[in-house]
């Protein structure tokens, strides 16, 4: 029901901006803002909407434990009254989901990554911000929206074309952190084996058989996500198979077209499932980002593949048992690729006003005090948020003394940040896609349901032609 809704959304959309446009090119129709009238810089007041009281969903994070903690400051400053709620990820976005599907107005803001634009952006869910961010009479002369980093902020942009590429189109939210994806590990571990960090994908699995149990039973290689959900695929996953040289659909002829059958998916794949089998835990098609995050810190898994922050919140002083012994790396290439080749998956959190909230202004209001250069200089020397979306922050000595602690943090980050990006193909349907992926490659490393990796790529890439097969896209 969820698929034909969207569906009919898409179609809705598409053939509206087609009556409206000219030259037969299609595009998508975006909802029309309700943000008032554009005033001047002298209409501004951070009381303007003193005594609104906002409602906020939070996913259970850092980063929005850091804004939680200056709630009472944005109170206090505004005269808006905050109400939040904090869940945790295995079950966040359902509940969302079913406020959002409600068209109740609540929340009045929400935490949301940049995957889930391509949903709830064609749904109607989300509010337009560009008219807020250009409206002085709404935001601060100082709020200095350049100051984002392009690849981050652009990552929250769509046209709503399905095959298009994020970077155009409306700004459907604002980020509060951004998450590369590599490789980290226990120096501890590696300095008392004497082993090399590993620098290809050759040596990456070598090393993982070779701490297979090193400190006994229950300590394994390397920690990557199993679970059977989207957050399997997209982050150290994602990141190998784009560097391989991956790709999961392209447009032809007007349709989006799965390529999970190509040559350098299937390679990439049975590496990962080799990788899983030679050096995983036991207990992997359970893992989760958590999971991860907390053998890493145990000294429980001696590497991790995942998200830069993941381990970074595993390793500030007290943290974890391991505190201090984390230290960050590329991402291991394969055969014939050079570090030009290397690719990080991009993922964003970020926050979003509801397109059905009644109190919008006071929304934006909340979305630009936690979002500005003061509060993210503040998150990310003092609030445990180390991956500032904001330049100015980013090269700050007092950002750089803080987050430089970690080892090989800030030189690993500024290795990947050219060349980090969302190797995804945005489209409405990329849970479905991303799940029915990862239910592939669970079967692939636990069950004998396929005979060979090749044959449960292949018929993954039946699977998936046929959920986008109703979407008509444009070059």
């Amino acid at each position: 029901m969820k698929k034909r809704v969207i569906s009919v959304l898409l179609c809705t959309a598409m053939v509206a901006s087609m009556l409206i446009g000219c030259g037969g090119k299609t595009t998508s129709a975006e909802p029309e803002s309700d943000a008032p009238e554009k005033g001047s810089a002298e209409d501004f007041d951070w009381k303007n909407y003193e005594g609104t009281e906002i409602n906020v969903m939070f996913n259970e994070h850092n980063y929005s434990k850091a804004v939680i903690a200056k709630i009472p400051e944005f109170e206090e400053l505004t005269g808006i009254k905050v109400k939040y709620t904090s869940t945790p990820e295995s079950n966040y976005f359902d509940k969302l989901n079913t406020a959002l599907s409600s068209r109740s107005g609540n929340p009045d803001v929400f935490m949301t990554g940049a995957y889930q634009v391509w949903e709830y952006a064609p749904a109607g869910y989300l509010e337009p911000l560009e008219d807020y961010i250009d409206n002085p009479a709404l935001t601060s002369a100082d709020y200095n929206f350049d100051d984002f980093m392009p690849g981050v902020v652009n990552a929250l942009k769509w046209d709503l074309v399905p095959g298009h590429a994020v970077g155009e189109g409306s700004q459907w939210a604002l980020p509060m952190g951004w998450e590369l994806n590599n490789l980290s590990y226990n120096k501890r571990v590696f300095e008392e084996k004497g082993l090399e960090v590993p620098k290809t994908t050759d040596e990456l699995l070598e090393t993982a058989k070779a701490l297979q149990g090193f400190n006994g039973d229950g300590t394994y290689g390397i920690a990557v996500r199993g679970i059977r959900d989207w957050g399997t695929i997209h982050p150290g996953y994602m990141s190998l198979f784009a560097t391989w040289g991956g790709q999961d659909f392209a447009i032809e002829d007007g349709k989006l077209v799965c390529k999970l059958d190509s040559k350098e998916a299937i390679d990439m794949t049975q590496y990962w499932v080799d990788l899983i089998k030679a050096g995983g835990s036991d207990q992997w098609s359970t893992y989760t980002w958590y999971q991860c995050g907390v053998d890493l810190g145990a000294g429980k898994a001696a590497m991790m593949f995942d998200a830069t922050s993941n381990a970074y919140f595993n390793n500030f002083e007290g943290a974890s048992a391991e505190s201090g012994n984390i230290s960050w790396s590329g991402i291991p290439l394969p055969e014939g690729k050079t570090e030009a080749d290397m690719k990080s998956n991009l993922w964003v959190w970020s926050m979003g006003i509801n397109a059905d909230s009644k109190n919008k202004e006071a929304a934006w209001f909340f979305l630009q005090y936690f979002t500005s250069p003061d509060y993210m200089l503040w998150a990310g020397t003092e609030g445990a948020s180390p991956d500032t979306p904001r330049q100015s922050v980013f090269d700050s000595e007092e950002y750089k003394a803080i987050v430089g602690k970690a080892d090989n943090y800030l030189e690993a980050f500024a290795t990947l940040q050219d060349n980090a990006s969302i190797y995804f193909t945005p489209h409405p349907y990329f849970f479905e896609c991303t799940t029915k992926w990862s239910e592939v490659l669970q079967d692939l490393v636990t069950s004998d349901k396929y005979a060979s990796v090749e044959e449960g790529m292949k018929q993954l890439k039946k699977d998936l032609d046929t959920v986008v097969a109703d979407l008509e896209v444009s070059e």
